[in-house]
């Protein structure tokens, strides 16, 4: 997750103690800030939970692949008992995602159970559901945040999500929430279908008085995985950056209180300090510092963020489901969790040691740490080749001629996919 209101503008937000190991104090809207750590590798994970696979839409990018249909899930006490479990291991904040969660009638107990044992409790919804009711109940369950999904505009974001109505009823969510003084934002993944449209995004969220917006690389998993023709080329995602800085730092010289964010490619973090460097290089230095504290994302996966499926084995991250580390029924989360006997929770945890070709050699690596290793599973069938959707050059990350063409010689020299390159 890149804070481009903290990095390019200098800005503060709640996530600042887990990003970026810096203070943060209570933000404009009342919430206390993530809990700081002296050191990235000492974090404890944000874990995701889909405490449902049951959806009310069909979103060609659902990475869960949910139907409106009910699956097996996890009981009441045993969630409740999750939830017990996670405290004690001391994560410092519990997603709940599905699916769509709020078609889970316990929903709103487990909630508060988070939030009675000192975890925040965040929800990630696509906003159908919330009526006045809803977000009333939503607000005290002590929700500290709640993620709306759209993917664009009106017809775009209805036939993403395979339902007529879906943008204005998750408005009309959206709405509710700030009725009910519960602090809401929209999640947007950014695809080939929304890219060109970025621009009327960013004057909907303004008009819409909207204070945070994340925008979210695609990730080949669930439904998703059928969609890489969808995903931006490396120029698309060099435009999409420049327009996410370029109206990022409108609203801050302005001084609107919007806080915008990327998330699933720790590569726009280089790219913003790339580009600090062509204007101010003592801000891009302290930049520097701060994306290597971070080393490659407050959310990386085996590290900064966990999932959990609705049956309670433990995933990687959430786009990660066809992997599983083991369940919580059998297996402590903590024991899961920091047992490095399995191959992957081992390279996980110690990256930098593992990954290949361009991503090893880059000398952004300290900031970057190879960003998704899901995302290089899926295309090239090795966790550890390179993120294929790295947007910058080779000239860009350091790579001459020579070390170009020892990879090949050595065989990671990975051929990048020709819609990405594109």
């Amino acid at each position: 997750m890149i804070d481009i209101g903290k990095l390019y503008c200098g800005g503060s937000s709640t996530g600042d103690g887990l990003r970026y190991g810096t203070e943060a104090s209570v933000d404009a809207h009342g919430n206390l800030p993530h809990k700081r750590v002296a050191m990235a590798d000492q974090r404890k994970p944000i874990v995701v939970w889909n405490v449902t696979r049951t959806c009310n839409l069909n979103c060609v990018h659902c990475y869960t692949d949910s139907h409106n249909k009910k699956y097996g899930e996890l009981s009441t006490d045993e969630g409740l008992t999750l939830i017990d479990d996670l405290a004690k291991f001391g994560i410092p904040s519990l997603l709940f995602s599905g699916g769509e969660p709020l078609m889970r009638r316990d929903v709103f107990r487990l909630i508060t159970r988070a939030a009675d044992k000192n975890i925040r409790p965040v929800l990630s919804t696509n906003g159908t559901l919330i009526d006045k009711d809803k977000a009333r109940a939503i607000k005290d369950a002590g929700i500290v945040y709640v993620g709306i999904s759209l993917d664009g505009m009106e017809d775009v974001n209805d036939t993403f999500r395979g339902m007529n109505g879906a943008f204005k009823k998750a408005m009309k969510g959206f709405e509710n929430c700030i009725a009910a003084g519960q602090r809401v934002g929209l999640r947007l993944t950014l695809t080939k279908r929304n890219f060109a449209d970025l621009h009327n995004i960013f004057d909907f969220i303004e008009k819409e008085g909207i204070n945070r917006a994340c925008f979210y690389h695609l990730v080949y998993s669930g439904r998703g995985g059928s969609l890489f023709a969808d995903d931006l080329s490396y120029s698309e995602s060099r435009q999409a950056m420049d327009t996410i800085i370029e109206r990022t730092d409108d609203f801050f010289r302005r001084g609107l209180d919007i806080n915008i964010l990327t998330v699933d490619n720790h590569v726009d973090g280089v790219y913003l300090y790339l580009k600090l460097l062509q204007k101010d290089g003592q801000k891009a230095a302290s930049i520097a510092q701060l994306l290597t504290w971070n080393g490659g994302g407050a959310y990386s996966t085996g590290v900064g963020i966990a999932n959990i499926d609705f049956e309670g084995n433990v995933h990687p991250d959430q786009f990660w489901q066809d992997y599983s580390f083991g369940n919580i029924l059998t297996r402590s989360f903590a024991d899961i969790w920091m047992d490095e006997s399995d191959p992957l929770m081992k390279g996980l945890k110690h990256k930098a040691d593992y990954i290949k070709g361009r991503c090893r050699l880059c000398k952004f690596k300290p900031m970057c740490n190879g960003s998704m290793r899901v995302r290089a599973y899926r295309v090239f069938g090795d966790p550890w080749a390179p993120d294929p959707q790295c947007y910058l050059t080779d000239e860009e990350i350091g790579l001459t001629h020579d070390t170009i063409i020892a990879l090949k010689e050595a065989g990671q020299y990975y051929t990048m996919p020709e819609e990405l390159a594109k």
